[in-house]
């Protein structure tokens, strides 16, 4: 059984392999990492992460940044979990590759840019026009992902995936910065249906922790939302 340890941070987007590891269910560690402390900064920290990026998997202490890489390697290793369909054909793996790839290249740097504005420019009242951009950006993604969901329970048919998870995240993230959900009826159930789930109250269990031990450092960093 492989050694198993994940660098995360709560609220982060490290909750998506943070719930599949809870969905497979086998015995892992978790690393908090504390931003303020610039712990991501350390020498350390980018031989494992070179972007200074979570989250981190180092499985029997070789590391896999980044969620595309981590997910498609849970995915892989632990089949009788379904993180992913069976994919029987390279074409059916691309199409996977895709899904995933369209929320860490797509969706995820539009989250960033409503919770974090002043991360990408620090004039006056600039923050405020990165956010009302990133809106209409991702408002847009989303429409196509609510018409689906109208005709389907999960983001690649009956079953969760993975992919559900990250969509759970993108959600999270948005709607504590303000974003207004009326518009997304199907996504709203998606988000309902997740936090029903016992892997993914395992997670935010998890980050609950996590979080107490930042409040009690005064190491909790505050953001938009």
């Amino acid at each position: 059984m492989s050694d198993l340890c994940l660098h995360f941070a709560p609220g982060a987007c490290s909750r998506v392999p943070l719930i599949a590891l809870e969905t497979i269910a086998v015995p892992f560690r978790v690393q908090l990492i504390r931003f303020m402390k610039g712990e991501h900064k350390s020498p350390q920290f980018k031989k494992m992460s070179p972007s200074g990026k979570i989250p981190v998997l180092v499985v029997d202490g070789t590391a896999i940044p980044q969620n595309v890489a981590i997910l498609t390697w849970l995915a892989k290793t632990y089949p009788e979990a379904k993180l992913l369909p069976e994919a029987r054909s390279t074409l059916a793996q691309a199409q996977q590759l895709s899904a995933l790839l369209r929320f860490s290249a797509d969706l995820h740097p539009l989250v960033t840019r409503i919770r974090m504005p002043h991360f990408f420019c620090d004039r006056e009242g600039a923050p405020e026009r990165v956010t009302e951009i990133a809106i209409t950006n991702i408002s847009e993604q989303l429409q196509q992902i609510e018409n689906d969901l109208l005709n389907q329970p999960w983001m690649l048919g009956d079953d969760w995936s993975v992919i559900d998870a990250y969509l759970h995240w993108v959600w999270f993230r948005i709607t504590g910065a303000g974003f207004d959900p009326s518009p997304f009826a199907a996504i709203t159930s998606h988000y309902a249906r997740t936090l029903e789930m016992p892997a993914v109250q395992r997670a935010i269990s998890r980050e609950k922790d996590a979080e107490a031990i930042l409040e009690s450092e005064g190491l909790m960093p505050r953001f938009k939302g």
